[in-house]
């Protein structure tokens, strides 16, 4: 499968995954950053979402585990690699560094906790009301919303995962991005359909897909805001005891889901300041 992406500076390779329902160009304040850091920055489109669909048809996140660490193979990266993941992007993350640590120096997750801790808040009636949207789209009335007015709903997604934040920009590059209709079945009907259902798992990347509950060899910092709108930090503080022991959970106050498009400043000093510790 051909992968589109985005790519800024030379040196270490520094992997950035985008989540749901965002496209690469959210990381565009960041990219800058690390790229004046001395890394290589690639943000790829998550599968699905860019123009060349997966063949195998697979949407789990331990497919976006195995494509994180094809990705590294296939940029030539090293040990000095390192990973940044949102939401969707988090999933990933935790899954490639949990199983290959020795393709990572550092990660960084934002907005979505390790697997284990995700499942246990899924039991919550608060959580479980908030991401309605999940269970929404395993149903047929998914087709009808996506087919009416599909980035009116999408849009109120950003809305309510990060309130007070201004999407205009970010649902211009989502509705370019998601303009065919298999994209925008894939990027909504189809990842999350395999987020709940085993059903639309493949057997090929069972390995992947168990991956990524912690503790991690890898040292890793994940980033929370306070006022998420889609998984409350009182939730999120969970997470702290399944980091390891090279790992930190850091609440940014103030900001919803999207951390890093609120407070990119102070999120990219927080993210830059730890894929470059102990570095030369």
């Amino acid at each position: 499968m051909d992968v589109d992406y985005f790519e800024l500076g030379s040196g270490p390779l520094a992997l950035c995954i985008h989540g749901f329902p965002d496209t690469p160009h959210t990381w565009r304040h960041l990219m800058p950053r690390l790229a004046d850091a001395g890394f290589r920055v690639v943000a790829p489109y998550l599968r699905g979402y860019n123009a060349d669909l997966p063949p195998d048809g697979g949407y789990q996140v331990g497919a976006m585990v195995s494509d994180a660490i094809g990705l590294h193979e296939a940029l030539g990266g090293d040990g000095d690699a390192v990973i940044v993941g949102s939401d969707m992007g988090a999933l990933a993350t935790y899954g490639a560094i949990d199983l290959a640590p020795d393709r990572w120096k550092r990660a960084v997750t934002m907005a979505a906790a390790p697997h284990g801790v995700l499942a246990d808040a899924f039991l919550d009636y608060d959580m479980i009301r908030r991401i309605y949207y999940i269970f929404m789209l395993q149903t047929d009335t998914a087709d009808a919303i996506l087919e009416r007015d599909p980035y009116g709903w999408l849009k109120s997604i950003w809305d309510y995962f990060s309130a007070g934040y201004d999407s205009t920009e970010d649902m211009e590059y989502l509705q370019q991005t998601l303009a065919k209709p298999e994209n925008l079945w894939a990027a909504t009907r189809g990842i999350f359909k395999a987020r709940l259902n085993a059903d639309y798992h493949l057997e090929k990347y069972a390995a992947e897909q168990a991956a990524g509950d912690g503790p991690f060899q890898v040292p890793i910092r994940y980033l929370h805001g306070t006022d998420d709108g889609v998984f409350p930090a009182r939730l999120a503080k969970a997470a702290d005891g399944a980091l390891g022991e090279h790992g930190e959970l850091k609440f940014i106050d103030g900001v919803g889901h999207f951390l890093h498009l609120e407070k990119p400043e102070v999120v990219n000093d927080l993210v830059v300041e730890w894929v470059t510790a102990g570095s030369a």
